[in-house]
């Protein structure tokens, strides 16, 4: 582990883009004709495959009990205890029943949202062709290594960050890491050091998509150390902010919640001490009356309505991990 770490520290502190081809070879510790099948096995055991960590994450259950993670909700469940001690269970029943589905509605849509950045671990080539003692050969992507020497061709993707040594008519679509839906064409002569992502011409980057041409290049990076790799580390690294829709939601909760006990107690004082009404049927009235003014359905409502902007915004490609967040999101565009 602590030759691998060191190893993605040297690369990410050795511009190859900046470099000349025999430069990148000689920094590689490889040859034109590629490694041994001998070399190739020692550099995987060290630097480990060509995969993308499993990001971290929640269990289904933990995902679902989130959902009830809410001061609005908690007024709710705790509404259904007492309809349900009152003997009203026929409002227990509905308001149990808005709640559940406000949890698996929010639920459904997380989860969608978790299969897609899922799904970037999977935008690696399945098979690359290398040059192993000098024969080229098929092998499964994770097997790649650095200093690897591999073939690209059209239609296929880029298993590893490369540095190209030949390129001959070579275009490759980078949209994944840089946005842009042209493809660039890409060329063996070094460019300045402080070039851009996308201007690194010099560079085929893994996960992109070869659209026309051929080339050959070395690998100088693999795994979590390549430019999809250290994106997709980045979103596992991201910390979880409160959306302002969520602290809204929240204010209101506290407020509606200490508005009805306000409501309630000066009720509850009023009747028995001026209007010396019996505590029993007063307090069962008081009761009655502040579970009717809690608004079951906002939280349905409200979890409806974002899956439905989740829905939208998901039609122009873009991913909304958490519900609330949307919001947050139309406003940082606007």
């Amino acid at each position: 582990m602590q030759n691998k770490t060191q190893f993605q520290a040297d690369k990410n502190a050795t511009e190859f883009h900046a470099r000349s081809a025999a430069a990148a070879l000689m920094a590689m510790e490889t040859r034109p004709e590629g490694l041994t099948q001998t070399e190739a096995l020692q550099r995987l055991g060290r630097h480990g495959p060509n995969t993308l960590p499993r990001a971290q994450q929640r269990s289904l259950i933990v995902r679902f009990l989130a959902h009830f993670h809410n001061v609005l909700i908690y007024v709710l469940l705790g509404a259904a205890v007492i309809t349900a001690a009152l003997g009203h269970f026929v409002d227990t029943g509905v308001i149990l029943a808005v709640v559940i589905a406000n949890a698996i509605i929010g639920f459904i849509q997380e989860g969608r949202a978790e299969q897609a950045m899922e799904s970037i671990r999977h935008m690696l080539a399945p098979k690359s062709a290398v040059l192993r003692d000098g024969v080229r050969c098929s092998v499964d992507s994770a097997e790649v290594t650095p200093g690897d020497i591999v073939l690209l061709e059209a239609g296929e993707k880029v298993p590893a960050d490369v540095r190209l040594l030949d390129a001959t008519g070579l275009r490759i679509e980078e949209a994944i890491l840089t946005g842009e839906s042209v493809p660039v064409s890409k060329a063996v002569a070094p460019v300045a050091t402080d070039a851009p992502l996308g201007d690194r011409t010099s560079m085929a980057f893994s996960g992109t998509l070869i659209v026309a041409g051929q080339g050959r290049g070395v690998v100088v990076a693999t795994g979590s150390s390549t430019e999809i790799g250290r994106i997709s580390g980045l979103l596992s690294k991201v910390e979880t902010l409160t959306t302002p829709l969520v602290r809204q939601m929240d204010g209101f909760a506290r407020w509606l919640t200490v508005l009805i006990l306000l409501i309630a107690g000066a009720l509850l004082i009023y009747g028995y001490f001026v209007g010396h009404l019996p505590f029993s049927e007063l307090f069962m009235t008081v009761v009655g009356l502040s579970v009717a003014a809690i608004p079951e359905g906002l939280p349905a409502v409200l979890t409806i309505t974002l899956a439905v902007g989740v829905q939208a915004m998901a039609r122009r490609n873009a991913i909304v991990r958490r519900l609330p967040a949307q919001r947050q999101n139309r406003h940082a565009h606007t």
